[in-house]
């Protein structure tokens, strides 16, 4: 920073702070004026509260409002941000980092929200990195604002938003819950969350949520909120992906990152956007130490020429990857059924998982009953296939011979889900693993 950037007056300001339990590191740029225009010197300020946070080994949150950087400011804007963008990311699994979005968010400092692990936006606020008129003019498609970069957009379309709320007060109480579930930094474990739900409470209902029929479907939400501390789930990306959920809980106290099969969403099939969505989240689990309650009910991924074409492989790759890699205690729960690639992914003991729980509905096998028949017996007429895959869902569409392989470490009642994975967590509390010495991992981006 020169001489002459220090001089400038600065929209950004930070302190330390409480939010729910947590100290912070407190930032906010852009709030304090109608064209929130950001300077050379805003960006080396951002960069300076980060490092505080890190230092103090503390969350950084971040409220952010911006139309773009001044012109005039020439090539040190981009040098300050550019600063910002890598104390982020060496604020990356240290620190848990928060922006809100409040308002606008365009052009170069758009490109900083990618590397925050949540994001949070107000109804009203908008983020792109190139405006309506940039694209009208390359692709020839005019498009609205609200429509290319609105807070609706992020939620269901792009992933980027956490979660919208109203206000900025609102976001930063959301910011205090979503931080009880996390440690302050990565030197620390999750804070026990208090409660009064009994840890040995049955869940007699459970069991009667699964539908009748192998293709129904159910709310995997009314599962989750019937076992964990208090029916509090805190979901993250709800809009976006639905066919897989993820967010934060209690069991027992202890806070756990949750990750479920939606079958009301593409049958629980998982694609790419829900491969992305849940190696993300795995990821951020297990940096900041929180235990990982997998919940599996999939037939497999999702098929299509163009989710081929688009790198279902390579973005598949990144869900087992976030897994195989995870440290922390991960107990998985197969409710209905587990196929193929998508077994694989799902956090299947073969990929490290510590604890594999299945309820007597369970279905591990390398696929349905029909698609198997099809590939060993084509040649079979009709009546003949009906009763081969009778024959084989008796055989093979049971927990019983994955247990059998110890690919399901026990077969349990619905009704003492809660009991057990509150048990298997107590047992894994002492978990530690060491990584293997190498500079860093190559994963599948």
């Amino acid at each position: 920073m020169t001489d002459t950037e220090a001089d400038v007056p600065s929209l950004t300001t930070f302190r330390q702070t409480e939010l729910g339990d947590h100290r912070v590191v407190l930032a906010s740029t852009g709030s304090t004026t109608a064209e929130p225009v950001l300077r050379a010197i805003d960006g080396w300020r951002l960069a300076t509260a980060i490092r505080q946070a890190v230092d103090q080994r503390i969350p950084f949150v971040l409220t952010l409002r911006t139309t773009g950087v001044a012109v005039e400011d020439g090539i040190g804007a981009a040098a300050g941000w550019a600063g910002a963008a890598r104390e982020l990311v060496l604020a990356s699994g240290v620190v848990p980092t928060v922006a809100i979005v409040s308002g606008p968010v365009v052009s170069g400092p758009a490109l900083l929200l990618g590397l925050f692990d949540i994001v949070i936006l107000t109804n009203d606020s908008y983020v792109y990195v190139n405006g309506p008129r940039s694209v009208e003019t390359y692709t020839g498609v005019p498009v609205s604002g609200l429509e290319l970069g609105g807070a609706s957009t992020h939620l269901r379309l792009t992933g980027l938003a956490s979660m919208l709320v109203e206000t900025v007060e609102e976001a930063l109480t959301a910011t205090g819950d979503i931080l009880a579930h996390l440690p302050e930094s990565v030197d620390e474990l999750p804070q026990i969350i208090e409660t009064a739900d009994p840890e040995d409470r049955l869940c007699p209902d459970l069991g009667s949520l699964l539908p009748s029929t192998p293709a129904g479907s159910y709310d995997v939400r009314d599962v989750i909120t019937d076992v964990v501390d208090d029916g509090h789930f805190l979901e993250l990306r709800s809009g976006w992906s639905p066919n897989l959920v993820t967010g934060f809980a209690a069991l027992g106290g202890m806070p756990v990152g949750i990750v479920a099969n939606q079958t009301q969403s593409l049958a629980g099939s998982i694609d790419i956007s829900a491969a992305q969505k849940g190696g993300r989240f795995v990821a951020m689990c297990d940096a900041f130490n929180v235990p990982l309650i997998t919940m599996v009910d999939t037939s497999g991924f999702l098929p299509g020429k163009d989710l081929e074409w688009r790198g279902m492989i390579r973005h598949g790759a990144q869900m087992a990857f976030a897994y195989a890699r995870a440290t922390v205690p991960r107990i998985g729960l197969i409710l209905r059924k587990s196929y193929g690639g998508a077994y694989i992914v799902m956090d299947s003991v073969n990929m490290g998982n510590d604890l594999m729980l299945a309820w007597p509905s369970a279905e591990v096998a390398v696929m349905g009953a029909k698609g198997a028949v099809e590939i060993l017996h084509r040649e079979s007429s009709p009546e003949e296939r009906a009763e081969l895959e009778a024959g084989y869902e008796a055989q093979y569409l049971t927990p019983y011979p994955a247990a059998e392989r110890s690919s399901i470490t026990a077969v349990i009642d619905p009704a003492d889900t809660r009991r057990e994975l509150v048990a298997g967590l107590r047992m894994l509390s002492s978990k530690r693993e060491r990584l293997p010495g190498r500079r860093h991992d190559n994963s599948p981006l």
